[in-house]
């Protein structure tokens, strides 16, 4: 509330402006979500944001993960009845069931997640006055500079970096990818990218990988069998089986961003400046969010300006790119912001009112 509103009290009935006059926001009478399925508890996000603007809710629940929302909105309509009728929790096949015109003509916004190709279906099927807020594909990457590459922070580092790997299988959108690796320090990349295996290889047993679909069983075999002619050529080092449930391939080259085949599989690129980075990572532009990045405080900053002027909207450490704070900005966008309208009185619409008031006869 506090990161969005100015004065949160302008929710609840018309607040001072700094510039003059009043301003009040009022959230929407139906905000629908449609929810994806590859992270879980995503719907979380969205349906507190609708009640802190005090919307009510209609969430469209994704087949990958029926359980979170009916959840939630079951305690929270046990513990406070009158919030618990202003959600509704449904399921319907996108596309095909008669009730979804119904949903999309009659909710003011739409808040939906998933594939650009669905989004861009959905968006088609909305009345053009409905806002409309999607939050599609997302690749994220991490930076490390020479600086963090040590004997002590390392293998620490290669932890953490495991963990944002293996944390949702890098279905979220600020899942790592590919990792750009500074030279110069005490480990070099290529040793950095051992320490990364190995702890992706001691998370297995504790953190199983959940089972493949086919496609994406098919889609890490396509990605390996690619590193694996590369590594063959001499032009990239691949650790892992293909019975592993990860696969790590590190390449001295420098190469732009690109995505892997997911659920545990990611490449570090060598590189002999993190000045680098912008260039290999402003191709993917449109799909740019989360940054992890391991440098000190100075290049950190003038990292983070290079990254934002082409599209990274997000940077984080590496552990905590798969976890986001409170009151983020997803995709660069306001949580609760982009949901209110504003109702604005002007200073000079006050001051004509005062000539209609009883006390001026």
């Amino acid at each position: 509330m506090a990161e969005d509103f100015a004065n949160p009290a302008m929710l609840d009935g018309f607040q001072p402006t700094p510039k003059g006059g009043y301003l009040c926001a009022h959230g929407p009478d139906l905000l629908l979500h449609v929810w994806a399925g590859n992270v879980p508890a995503l719907s979380l996000w969205s349906l507190i944001c609708g009640l802190l603007v005090k919307a009510g809710s209609i969430g469209k629940l994704a087949s990958a993960e029926p359980l979170t929302a009916s959840w939630f909105a079951s305690l929270l309509a046990e513990i406070d009845p009158e919030i618990g009728e202003c959600l509704a929790i449904t399921w319907w096949k996108g596309g095909e069931a008669a009730a979804e015109p119904v949903f999309l003509r009659e909710a003011d916004t739409v808040m939906a997640y998933g594939g650009n190709d669905t989004l861009t279906a959905l968006r088609a099927k909305l009345p053009i006055t409905t806002r409309f807020l999607p939050h599609g594909h997302k690749i994220g990457f991490g930076v490390i500079g020479r600086e963090a590459l040590d004997s002590r922070k390392a293998p620490a580092l290669a932890r953490l970096a495991a963990h944002d790997v293996a944390r949702y299988e890098q279905q979220g959108c600020y899942s790592p990818q590919l990792l750009f690796v500074e030279r110069g320090g005490r480990v070099a990349p290529a040793e950095f990218a051992r320490h990364v295996a190995q702890e992706l290889a001691a998370l297995a047993p504790h953190h199983p990988r959940r089972a493949l679909s086919q496609g994406e069983a098919a889609s890490i075999a396509t990605w390996r069998g690619a590193q694996e002619i590369c590594a063959m050529e001499g032009a990239a080092e691949l650790l892992g089986e293909p019975s592993d449930s990860w696969s790590v391939v590190h390449v001295e080259t420098p190469e732009a961003l690109s995505p892997t085949g997911l659920n545990r599989t990611l490449k570090l690129v060598a590189l002999d400046s993190l000045d680098d980075v912008p260039a290999l990572v402003a191709p993917q532009r449109s799909f740019l969010q989360t940054a992890g990045v391991a440098a000190a405080p100075e290049r950190l900053f003038r990292l983070a300006q290079q990254l934002g002027e082409i599209g990274v909207s997000r940077i984080a450490p590496l552990g905590r790119m798969t976890a986001p704070e409170a009151g983020w900005h997803h995709d660069g966008r306001f949580s609760l912001l982009d949901l209110v309208t504003l109702t604005e009185i002007e200073q000079s619409a006050e001051a004509a009112a005062e000539g209609f008031a009883p006390y001026v006869d």
